[in-house]
């Protein structure tokens, strides 16, 4: 059993933006950083939250991270399709810049894709689909990790649970907005499991020999398991080439891992596509047909049990609404994390205005 604290996500925000100032990051910096991880919290991603704290403090520290805030371009003729080098900045920003790229190319040509090659770890990706929705835009965000699954049958790693997010721009709040890993489940939630002595579904990973596994503590030493068996590591293996092979960059198990030494740059890289909507169907005709699919899907009768059918994305988004008001929940070891990545760069947290939620087992 493990008792959770709730926090104010203001509290959350500053906390984590001054330990970010302490490693190094101006203010500005700092706070984009803190606001990607807490938003990640309020949505219910943890596995992408400040749970990720120490990780970055590591790895700015050991300089694996740069101070950057910009990509270098590579390559860009002024048409649809540019590469950025990232030359291991923070993915938040480069992710940024990237996908305001491709955005203005899409409004100018009607489409516009930009690869980010030694790019880094850019937290949840919908945020970066979205930048381009709200610009009336279909906006695809995906990157590549280490590889962390098997193939379909497989018993070895050979491609990341890479995550995809697609943004739809719509009508009156119509639009929406899909973001997934395409592992049956995030590596970090397993890393929460086993920090709070939970058993996982076996659906979500396997034991080093390959058999599925209830146990977190085998499965961090296992694989994940593709969600939807082969269908999702043929999606992962695209993503990989969208993304690795597209940018020239990493791919495959040239991906160093986030964790395993953090003087060693990650180097991963990243995908953007933007589709400007007006260029095709125009604005209009394009909201009046996401508004009937979305009424159709709202519409449409739940089965026992279910009480209402939601569109992709609305379940966090909700829970975002909710969070905001209600406060953040933190596991004892992501909320210890926090503090330890303070003592380490020399900043003093005070102790949240906080009271204990019940206990989850």
């Amino acid at each position: 059993m493990t008792t959770r604290t709730t926090v104010r996500p203001e509290w959350l925000a500053d906390a984590t933006a001054t330990v970010f100032e302490g490693a190094g990051l101006n203010s500005r910096q700092a706070r984009v950083l803190a606001d990607s991880l807490v938003d990640a919290d309020l949505h219910g991603v943890a596995s992408h939250g400040v749970m990720l704290v120490p990780m970055y403090v590591s790895r700015l520290r050991n300089g694996s991270v740069t101070l950057a805030e910009t990509a270098d371009v590579v390559r860009d003729d002024g048409g649809a399709a540019a590469v950025l080098d990232g030359a291991h900045a923070l993915g938040q920003f480069t992710g940024a810049q990237a996908m305001t790229l491709a955005v203005e190319k899409a409004k100018r040509l009607g489409v516009g894709a930009v690869t980010v090659r030694h790019a880094f770890h850019f937290g949840r990706a919908l945020p970066y689909a979205e930048l381009a929705a709200e610009q009336g835009c279909i906006g695809v965000a995906m990157a590549n990790t280490r590889p962390l699954m098997p193939a379909h049958g497989g018993a070895e790693a050979v491609v990341g649970n890479n995550p995809l997010a697609i943004a739809v721009p719509g009508g009156e709040g119509a639009g929406f907005g899909l973001d997934m890993a395409l592992s049956e489940a995030a590596l970090g939630k397993i890393r929460i499991a086993a920090a709070e002595g939970r058993s996982i579904p076996d659906t979500w990973a396997t034991d080093e020999h390959g058999l599925p596994t209830e146990d977190p503590a085998a499965a961090l030493a296992g694989l994940l398991l593709p969600v939807g068996g082969a269908k999702g590591f043929g999606l992962a293996l695209v993503v990989d080439i969208l993304a690795g092979v597209l940018s020239g960059g990493a791919f495959g198990d040239a991906v160093a891992p986030l964790y395993k030494d953090t003087t060693v740059p990650n180097d991963c890289s990243h995908f953007f596509l933007a589709l400007d909507v007006e260029h095709f169907v125009g604005r209009a005709g394009f909201d009046a047909g996401v508004a009937q699919l979305a009424a159709a899907v709202l519409g449409s009768r739940p089965r026992p049990g279910v009480e209402r059918i939601m569109l992709p994305g609305q379940p966090e988004a909700e829970r975002a609404r909710r969070t905001a008001v209600d406060g953040i929940a933190l596991d004892p070891t992501t909320l210890a994390g926090l503090h330890a990545a303070a003592a380490e760069v020399g900043v003093t947290l005070p102790a949240p205005v906080s009271h204990s939620v019940g206990a989850v087992r």
